[in-house]
Parts: structure tokens; sequence; C-alpha cells
């Protein structure tokens, strides 16, 4: 059901930039039983869940899923998350920072174990994907580092890892989701409250500005307007900016 194309870059297929046809989408949109295959703690406010999917639609990188929660009398309670995996993974992998009170990534953080299932709805998302033929610039905030991980798995699946630049920031270094991948990878890293840490302040983000790129920008609606203003001050165009902002729900 993929729309995914093989192209010059090998067997790993490259995502069309349309993220998915008619039919593809209006399978993305049906809910499914995905059953819980791994589960990981890299630290203790967040888990990493990897899911196989029936039937399911290969993602692009950038898309989310959606998981939803159903307690015995009927009440549900869903959440967005950004998929981590590659397309060419076999499972779909969710990364779930645990907010404060929150409903559903509480109950994933804390009780999901490997073999439950959890009802789950996509890939979804045309805006902010990339397909990793062109290159680009991914900037991330904390847990919003996630789909620029999948972005980075793909670019390295398709053997070109040097398409996408990345500068990711978070407090420190044990609150930043796939630190060693990101590190390995030649991210530039900003640990705002680390020993002798900084910023992804006007100079860094100056180095990365290049108007024939599409940057990818994602994070808190905070920092996403802080670095959105950045770069259009140091000259990248408003228009090759996408963004994709997170936050806690009711």
């Amino acid at each position: 059901m993929s729309s995914a194309s093989t192209g010059t870059d090998g067997r790993y297929a490259v995502p069309d930039d349309r993220a998915g046809g008619p039919n593809d989408r209006r399978a993305a949109a049906e809910w499914r039983d995905a059953r819980v295959v791994e589960v990981a703690h890299p630290s203790t406010d967040a888990v990493v869940l990897r899911l196989a999917v029936p039937e399911r639609v290969q993602h692009h990188p950038g898309q989310h899923y959606v998981v939803r929660l159903r307690a015995p009398d009927g009440y549900t309670a869903q959440r967005s998350y950004s998929v981590a995996s590659a397309p060419a993974d076999d499972l779909v992998e969710l990364f779930v920072e645990r907010i404060s009170d929150g409903e559903v990534s509480g109950y994933l953080a804390d009780v999901v174990e490997p073999g439950d299932e959890l009802e789950v709805r996509g890939p979804i998302g045309r805006w902010f994907v990339w397909n990793g033929r062109a290159p680009a610039v991914a900037i991330g905030g904390g847990s919003g580092v996630a789909p620029l991980v999948g972005m980075l798995r793909h670019a390295t699946d398709l053997g070109h890892p040097e398409r996408l630049r990345l500068a990711v920031s978070a407090t420190t270094r044990d609150r930043l989701p796939y630190a060693d991948e990101l590190e390995a990878a030649g991210a530039r890293i900003a640990l705002t409250r680390a020993p002798g840490g900084s910023r992804l302040d006007m100079a860094a983000i100056a180095a990365l500005v290049d108007p024939d790129v599409t940057v990818f920008l994602c994070g808190s609606a905070r920092f996403t307007g802080a670095m959105e203003t950045l770069l259009v001050d140091a000259g990248q165009p408003a228009g090759t900016i996408r963004v994709e902002r997170f936050g806690p729900t009711g």
C-alpha cells in the first residue's frame, strides 16, 4: 500500500513528496490494533515503544501516529507522537515523553509492556515530511528531535547522511532523546543547563542558513518561535521553513 518508490538511492524506498496517495491516506485514517514488540526507558520520564502495525502504510520521515487509550467504561483519550524510525524499519518507533498529569503519556511510560496492544491511527501528516532526496536542515528541541531522528535514519539508510544537517537543544544531555545517535551523526548539540553549556544562538543558526534548502523545525511553541525568528533574521526565507509544534493537551 505504500506510495514510496525505489530510485537511484538503492534498495531503500524513497517516499514521494506527496506523502501518500488517496488510498494510503484512507488506510492511514483507520484505527488498528498494533502489538507492542519492544519497550525501552531511556530516562525516568520517557519511553520508547516499537510497534508492529498490521497492514501498515509505510510512513514518511516526519509523520506521526495517534495512539488511543480506551477505558472499560468507554472513555477514550488520545495523543499524537512522531515516528522516530526510518521507513525501511519493519517496526514503528515512537518516543513518548511523560507529561505531568498526562493521561496517555503516563500510561504508555508506566504501564505498557511487550505483548500489549494499542489502538493506533497513522501515519499522518503531509507538510512536515522529507523524502531524503535533497539536502535539508533539521532543528529540534527536547522531544522534538524524534521526527528528526527518523529523517536521520532514513538518510543513513539511503547512504547519504550528509544530506541532513542537524542542530538540537535540550537542558542537559540526559534530557536529550537519542543523544548518542545524534552525537555520532555530527549534530550540533546545545545543552542550556549543563556545565559550560551553550544555546542555539544567532551565530549557531546563521551557520545553518541556506536559502536553497528546506528547514524542518520541531519542538515546543516557545522553542520553535525563537528559532524561526533567528532563522529569518539570519537570512533563511520564511517560505522554506516547516514547523511542527507540540505541547501538552487536556
